[in-house]
């Protein structure tokens, strides 16, 4: 089931690629943003819990399509590729194994724990 998912994880962030494509923005600049979601662990300097929340905001896929769909309402390239790219970082997240965080510890996540010899949940 692992690789099933991690499958579907890698086939949702190829699809994110050819959008950013499609929609016209240079192939280059999906991999220059690539990592901005990242941004978001910043909120762990305020400690788990808002940390969690924030990354969650920032990795969550239904709010990135969200956002992207809005990019397209509002005719504006720049949220939907905002949401493209969020979506394209959650799967590649997901596909190496981080998912979404529980509060309690960054390593902790909806997708088991993270790190050597972590148990899987």
């Amino acid at each position: 089931m692992n690789t099933l998912l991690k499958t579907e994880e890698a086939i949702k962030f190829i699809c994110s690629f050819i959008l950013i494509y499609l929609s016209g923005f240079p192939a280059w600049s999906f991999f220059a943003w690539i990592l901005a979601p990242d941004i978001s662990m910043l909120g762990y300097l305020a400690g788990t819990r808002t940390g969690a929340m924030l990354y969650n905001l920032f990795h969550h896929q239904g709010i990135a399509v969200l956002i992207a769909v809005l990019g397209i309402f509002l005719q504006n390239r720049e949220i939907q590729f905002a949401g493209i790219l969020m979506f394209g970082h959650s799967s590649m997240d997901r596909m190496l194994g981080y998912g979404l965080k529980y509060p309690d510890d960054f390593k902790h996540t909806h997708l088991g724990t993270i790190g050597e010899g972590a148990k899987k949940i």
